[in-house]
C-alpha cells in the first residue's frame, strides 16, 4: 500500500569546491604541476603568468633599489595599494551605473558583475596564485629517453635468420615476458594466444626453439621462467672455471638448500671446503635475479623527488617555506572579464548572448574556485607543517632519530584544529627537504612505547635501536628475535620478540637464518 509522509533530514554534503579542495590537498608537489596543467587546459578563463601591471612594476623598483630588497617589497606592496585604489573606484562606477539600470535589463535575477569585476577589496588584476618571484631561478629535473628491454628484444629479434612464422613466435614471446624480466605464463597459453591473435598454428617444440634463441640476447637471463633457469643462463656466459661449475652444480641440484641458506648441507654433499664455498657463493650472488631492471634502472636513477617543504637551519633558527616552483602564477583571464562587460552592456540580449553569458560566468566560477583552492592548499600545508616543526622542534634542530616525540595524526589534528582525514591527506606523499636529508612526511608519525621508566618513546627510535644491532651483528651467527628482544630489555624497552619481529618485517629485515653468511 503507498502513501505519502513528510520527513525533515539533516544531511551534511560536500560542494564541489570542498571536493576540489580536498583533492588538491593530497597531491604532492610532483603532481600539481600536470593537475594546474589540466585545469589551464579545460578552462580558457584561466591563466598562468602574471600581470602585466605588475611586471612593469616590479621591474621599476628594481631599476630603483636594486640593493635594498626589504625596501623593494615594501614598495612593490605600496604601489599596488595606489593602483588598487584606482582601481576601485573604476569597478565602484561601472557597478552603479549597472545597478542603477532596471531589473528586466538585467542578465538573470541571481547574477551580480560586481561579484566578478569587483572583488572586495582585491582588484582582479590581483586575483592570482604569485608562487615565485623573479629572482627564483627555474630548475627542472633532466629526464633520461630509454628504451624497454621488450624494444631492445625486437630489435635484436630482426638481427635474426627467422622466417614469418618463427618471427611472430618470438614477437609473441617477448611480447609475454614481464618487467623483471621472466616468461611466467605458461607455453601452453602462448599456444593458444598465437592460433587466437595471430592466426599462428605452433608446437611446444617450436616455440622452445625461439625461446631459447631469445634466451640468448641481452642482458643475460632473459626469458627465464624462474630464477633458477635465470641465473643457470648467466653462468652458462661465464668462462667455465672450477667455481663456475660447482655454481653449476649448486644450482641444479640444491637450488631449495641455497634459497635457505643451507650452505653447510651443500658443502656436505658436494665435498667442498670452506673455501671453495665461498667461491660458490661469490659467483652466485654477482648474478643478476632481475635481468628486466637493468633496462628499468637508468629511468629510475633519473627520477627526482621534489620536495614539498624546505626547511633551513639558521643558526638553531628554523625556516620553513613551501616549495611552490611547480605551481605557476594563476589569473583570472581578462579577455572573459571583459567579455563579461561587454555582454552586460547590451541592453537587447539574444538567446545566444545569454548563452554565451552563463557559459562565462560558470568558467570564471571554476578559474575562481581553483585559484581559492591552490591558495587554500598553500596555507593549510605550512599550517600543518609548522604545528608538526614545533612538536618535533628537537628532532629537526639535530637530526637525531632519538630525538623523535611520539606523534600521532590525532596529535596534530587536535592542536591546528583540523580532521584526521585532512592531516592524513596533507603527510601522504609529501616530502620535507632539511639540512640532514629529505623525507617522506608520513615517516615522522610514530607510534608510542613506555620504557621501564615510564618515559614514552617513540617506535621510530627502538627501530633505529634494532637495525644497528643487526647491523652490528656477526653474520655468521646472526642474532634471533629473541637475542633482539632481551638486547631491548636491557636498554629499558621491554618488548616482546613479536613486537621485534613486526618491527624488523617494518625494517624489511629478514630473519636470522636468511641473514647468515660465510
Amino acid at each position: 500500500m503507498l502513501k505519502q509522509t513528510l520527513q525533515q533530514k539533516l544531511q551534511q554534503k560536500l560542494s564541489p569546491q570542498q571536493i576540489q579542495m580536498m583533492k588538491l590537498l593530497q597531491v604532492p608537489a610532483a603532481m600539481l604541476e600536470q593537475r594546474i596543467k589540466e585545469e589551464l587546459e579545460s578552462n580558457p578563463a584561466l591563466e598562468e603568468g602574471r600581470e602585466e601591471d605588475e611586471e612593469e612594476q616590479e621591474q621599476e623598483e628594481q631599476e630603483e633599489f636594486p640593493d635594498d630588497v626589504a625596501f623593494e617589497t615594501e614598495g612593490e606592496q605600496n604601489t599596488g595599494d595606489a593602483e588598487t585604489d584606482i582601481q576601485s573606484e573604476n569597478e565602484q562606477d561601472f557597478n552603479q551605473e549597472f545597478d542603477d539600470k532596471p531589473r528586466e535589463e538585467k542578465l538573470n535575477d541571481d547574477f551580480d558583475l560586481a561579484d566578478y569585476i569587483n572583488d572586495d577589496d582585491v582588484p582582479y588584476y590581483k586575483t592570482h596564485v604569485n608562487n615565485s618571484s623573479p629572482d627564483d631561478e627555474r630548475y627542472e629535473a633532466p629526464v633520461v629517453n630509454t628504451i624497454s628491454f621488450q624494444d631492445s628484444l625486437i630489435a635484436q629479434l630482426g638481427e635474426q635468420n627467422l622466417d614469418e612464422k618463427q618471427y611472430q613466435i618470438g614477437l609473441q614471446l617477448i611480447g609475454s615476458i614481464d618487467e623483471d624480466g621472466y616468461l611466467r605464463r605458461p607455453l601452453e597459453n602462448i599456444i593458444d594466444d598465437l592460433a587466437f591473435a595471430q592466426n599462428v598454428i605452433a608446437g611446444e617444440e617450436e616455440i622452445m626453439a625461439v625461446l631459447k634463441l631469445i634466451q640468448t640476447f641481452d642482458p643475460p637471463g632473459i626469458g627465464a621462467r624462474n630464477l633458477q633457469e635465470c641465473l643457470l643462463l648467466q653462468l652458462e656466459r661465464k668462462e667455465p672455471t672450477k667455481s663456475i661449475q660447482l655454481a653449476k652444480r649448486t644450482l641444479t641440484k640444491y637450488m631449495e638448500e641455497f634459497s635457505k641458506k643451507h650452505y653447510e648441507k651443500i658443502a656436505l654433499s658436494l665435498a667442498l671446503t670452506d673455501e671453495e664455498m665461498k667461491e660458490v657463493l661469490h659467483e652466485i650472488l654477482r648474478l643478476n635475479p632481475l635481468p628486466g631492471s637493468t633496462f628499468a634502472s637508468g629511468s629510475r636513477s633519473s627520477e627526482t623527488v621534489i620536495p614539498d617543504f624546505i626547511l633551513t637551519n639558521d643558526e638553531g633558527k628554523l625556516e620553513l617555506s613551501l616549495n611552490s616552483k611547480n605551481a605557476p602564477d594563476l589569473k583570472l583571464s581578462k579577455t572573459y572579464l571583459n567579455m563579461l562587460q561587454e555582454y552586460s552592456k547590451d541592453k537587447k540580449k539574444s538567446q545566444s548572448a545569454r548563452e554565451a553569458l552563463t557559459f562565462v560566468k560558470q568558467k570564471l566560477d571554476a578559474a575562481k574556485w581553483f585559484i581559492d583552492a591552490i591558495q587554500q592548499r598553500q596555507h593549510t600545508l605550512l599550517n600543518v607543517m609548522n604545528t608538526i616543526l614545533e612538536y618535533q622542534k628537537e628532532y629537526f634542530l639535530e637530526g637525531d632519530e632519538r630525538k623523535l616525540r611520539p606523534m600521532i595524526l590525532k596529535d596534530i589534528a587536535d592542536i591546528v584544529g583540523m580532521d584526521i582525514s585532512t592531516i592524513s591527506r596533507v603527510a601522504n606523499s609529501k616530502y620535507i627537504q632539511t639540512h640532514f636529508g629529505t623525507y617522506l612526511l608520513k615517516s615522522f608519525f610514530s607510534e608510542s612505547l613506555t620504557t621501564e621508566s615510564g618515559e614514552e618513546v617513540s617506535s621510530r627510535e627502538v627501530k633505529k635501536i634494532l637495525s644497528d644491532a643487526i647491523g652490528a651483528e656477526d653474520k655468521r651467527n646472526p642474532v634471533t628475535d629473541d637475542q633482539l628482544s632481551k638486547l631491548l630489555k636491557e636498554k629499558g624497552y621491554n618488548l616482546a620478540r613479536r613486537t621485534v619481529a613486526k618491527y624488523r618485517e617494518q625494517l624489511n629485515i629478514p630473519v636470522a637464518r636468511l641473514r647468515k653468511e660465510l
